[in-house]
């Protein structure tokens, strides 16, 4: 054989080398552009033809601007056809979320994060819609009308909600994500983020939102989903470009592709000794947890995988004190507690918001891993964890003696006799109950039993007849109490004010927005500033009421005041000033 052909060979081997290297390279517009190529190149035939449709029905969501009771700026607003849409401004008939900004996070309320948080999981609330027809989406719209640029993330289900047999098996796939980034106009759009191509067909989409980079509320007017009744088929050549994409995911599609493999990672087959670890030997135990510290929980779980040793770090429960499972709510199920369960012996704090829906976890699932799990326990998130049940709140308050801080935002499906075994945890100081269906007696004994709290949240709880009944009971038992969140309590009136601010003196934060019982004349807000000099947030949103003399006497009295809401006030003069701050919100 001639010499030229082997050299031809390698000639060959190097440029292929080269030509992939560039690829791995390219900028991310080259990226786009080759993915907006593909797009445009796999449009359906006409025997396939395009199914377009608006949302049916919104099942799911964490929070919204609205009441329970009415549909102004509630998430109920995304079902149907445009209400708005192209106007733009500020209407009662879109979907609104209930924060933006930072400065929520910035309050006296304001949670510590999680370590560990993958920096790629950047979603605060979400909204999940249904659709008539199940097809293979090719297009999601979202209509915007202000202050647009809040989604982020937009997921497909392969679960049919309509049908009458569950699935044996539900997944969801990632249709597009980005990071937050502003959008400087305020003005109403129509967002079509380019998405990829799914091999199930869906009718179940959850849009994820981030309104942090936003300076005002961001509503949304309808989304509507395009899609084929049949697969789409695509050319060899898109088949080659999405394996390139795939290599340069984001990490947040890595860490979901490991925890679909949670389950196997930490019992995975036969790890050698090897005859040396190498340097990782001659390292002091400890220095080797101080390292793995900085890992994410799927890093953990592919290292693991490399020798005993490792195996032995990962494994060890010091590297679950803190525990953050929310990131990955679409893979985790009752197979990966299972497998996390024996390193979760001293964890501390633990969040499990968003997670087991749809039959991902069970309740028995949920009660064997606190059994194991539960006796160190200080904090639990459980924000929109429509798993629990009576029995799990049962199994919490047995088995979390230590707990200090329970979320139960928008678990609106748990029964209102559940919410009695919270009062079994005296050591709680912080519980969030917005969105619930708590009711008066159980509350009452909760406030009677659990006298250390020092931040309570019970906003939008329309099951309790009378606040001023609650209040009362808040001032004689909690004193301690730090921040209280009354957002849209339709009945307190002064008299329970009065007794709130005698008994509470230490507050710094009190949200009574939308209360529309609380009258200025009855001089309520100026008591408040008087008796409450440590506010720095008061939420007074949408009382017409509010005047002159309120905002004075807050000026007076409350010099740490940073936070100030007074939106939709009617008798305010510019004259008026409050004391100025970056978190201000007026």
């Amino acid at each position: 054989m001639s010499p030229v052909f082997p050299m031809l060979t390698v000639l060959t081997m190097f440029y292929y080398m080269c030509l992939r290297r560039r690829a791995r390279t390219a900028t991310r517009g080259d990226m786009m552009s080759s993915h907006r190529t593909i797009v445009s190149n796999s449009r359906t035939s006409p025997l396939n033809a395009e199914v377009v449709q608006y949302a049916k029905e919104v099942v799911d969501f964490s929070s919204h601007y609205g009441s329970e009771n009415s549909m102004s700026y509630t998430m109920w607003n995304l079902a149907g056809v445009p209400n708005v849409f192209p106007s733009s401004g500020d209407f009662t008939q879109t979907a609104v979320f209930r924060t933006y900004g930072t400065w929520w996070d910035q309050c006296p309320s304001a949670s510590l994060p999680f370590r560990r948080t993958p920096s790629s999981f950047q979603s605060q609330d979400y909204v999940e819609l249904t659709f008539e027809q199940q097809v293979y989406p090719t297009a999601v719209h979202v209509l915007e009308t202000y202050h647009p640029g809040a989604v982020i993330r937009i997921l497909a289900c392969s679960a049919n909600p309509y049908s009458p047999n569950p699935p044996a098996e539900v997944r969801w796939e990632t249709l597009w994500s980005e990071r937050p980034t502003k959008v400087n106009a305020s003005q109403a759009r129509q967002f079509k983020p380019r998405i990829k191509q799914i091999n199930f067909p869906t009718n179940l989409i959850r849009l994820e939102v981030n309104s942090s980079l936003l300076d005002y509320y961001t509503e949304l007017d309808a989304v509507v989903l395009h899609g084929t009744k049949d697969k789409p088929l695509l050319s060899l050549k898109t088949a080659l470009v999405d394996m390139n994409d795939l290599e340069d995911d984001d990490y947040e599609e890595k860490d979901g592709c490991e925890m679909d493999a949670l389950n196997k990672k930490f019992s995975s087959a036969t790890l050698g000794d090897g005859p040396s670890n190498g340097y990782f030997d001659k390292l002091p135990y400890e220095l080797i947890q101080l390292i793995l510290n900085h890992l994410s929980l799927p890093d953990l779980c592919r290292l693991a995988q490399t020798c005993r040793l490792l195996h032995q770090h990962c494994c060890d429960p010091l590297q679950y004190i803190h525990l953050n499972l929310q990131p990955y709510w679409a893979k985790l199920d009752d197979t990966s507690l299972e497998f996390l369960q024996a390193r979760c012996a001293l964890v501390q704090w633990l969040n499990l918001s968003w997670t087991g829906n749809r039959g991902f976890i069970s309740v028995s699932g949920f009660s064997r891993f606190l059994k194991v799990c539960g006796s160190e326990l200080v904090r639990l998130e459980l924000s929109c964890s429509h798993f629990l049940n009576d029995a799990c709140l049962e199994v919490i308050s047995e088995m979390c003696p230590n707990l200090q801080d329970l979320n139960l935002s928008s678990c609106d499906k748990l029964p209102p006799q559940a919410f009695g075994h919270i009062a079994k945890l005296r050591s709680l100081k912080r519980l969030i109950l917005y969105r619930t269906k708590v009711e008066q007696t159980a509350l009452l004994s909760i406030l009677n039993f659990c006298a250390e709290l020092q931040h309570l949240s019970l906003g939008s709880c329309v099951m309790i007849e009378d606040y001023d009944v609650i209040a009362s009971m808040i001032g004689a038992k909690c004193k301690s109490l730090r921040t209280l969140d009354l957002w849209r309590c339709k009945n307190i009136t002064e008299n329970g004010i009065a007794e709130l601010a005698s008994g509470c003196a230490l507050l710094e934060e009190l949200d009574l927005g939308w209360c529309p019982t609380l009258q200025s004349s009855t001089g309520c807000f100026a008591r408040l500033a008087r008796q409450l000099p440590n506010l720095q947030k008061l939420f007074l949103t949408a009382n017409r009421s509010v005047c002159d003399t309120d905002i004075e006497e807050l000026a007076s009295n409350c010099t740490r005041l940073q936070q100030l809401d007074i939106l939709v006030t009617l008798f305010i003069a510019q004259k008026c000033s409050v004391p100025s701050s970056s978190g201000d919100h007026a």
